[in-house]
């Protein structure tokens, strides 16, 4: 794995349920994208704006509130592409899921441009390819950047855990299968960057995740 001073990784807890938010920086292209704006979509936006960036894109795992309820606010201060899987367009259609929780977000701005898997989105020297992982809901997705060892891997993969499978849309044997098939492929040394808790790596998940080491075949 490369190291690349002029990039790094900047992550807020937001929100009722302290999501985990993402601003990945290219330092030297002065840009970024930000990865599930949970909440407070105004103070992400100061952010970019203090450290003096552009915003290329919006680059949604999936689409339960507490993942998309800053987006109004922050697209509102710097207008960007704004990308989800279709599959996880009739959640974003019911903003996330909210009301269902007793919650309210502001009005989502229709979805713009579709993932679609092995896609890639780039952003300066940062490229992040596209892995669908369904199984917490129907177009999760997981973005990798390889050449760093990051993955963000939204609500599928936890330190410790795995995302609940209980919401409409979730299914165990898709999530497990998503987690077995695509992300333990990945070097033991990928970063994990998940959408609530600590960063883990997926050799640590490997070795003591109790969800896989219980169900490895």
């Amino acid at each position: 794995m490369t190291a690349h001073p002029s990039t790094e990784v900047l992550t807020y807890s937001l929100g009722p349920v302290q999501t985990n938010c993402f601003i990945a920086v290219d330092g030297e292209s002065r840009s970024c994208v930000v990865i599930d704006p949970a909440w407070e979509g105004d103070r992400l936006a100061q952010e970019i704006t203090r450290r003096s960036l552009t915003l290329r894109a919006i680059l949604i795992t999936h689409a339960h509130f507490d993942h998309i309820g800053g987006c109004a606010e922050l697209l509102a201060h710097h207008p960007a592409p704004l990308y989800l899987h279709p599959a996880d367009l009739p959640l974003w259609s019911v903003d996330g899921g909210a009301s269902f929780f007793g919650l309210s977000i502001e009005p989502l701005p229709p979805a713009g441009e579709a993932f679609e898997d092995d896609m890639h989105v780039r952003c300066g020297q940062l490229d992040f390819r596209v892995m669908l992982l369904p199984g917490h809901t129907p177009g999760h997705v997981g973005l990798l950047e390889a050449e760093r060892g990051w993955l963000f891997s939204g609500d599928v993969l936890f330190a410790g855990s795995i995302g609940r499978t209980d919401l409409p849309g979730g299914d165990y044997a898709t999530l497990m299968a998503s987690i077995r098939t695509r992300l333990m492929t990945l070097p033991d040394s990928t970063i994990v960057y998940s959408g609530h808790g600590p960063e883990t790596t997926i050799g640590r998940e490997r070795l003591t995740n109790p969800f896989i080491t219980e169900n490895w075949e």
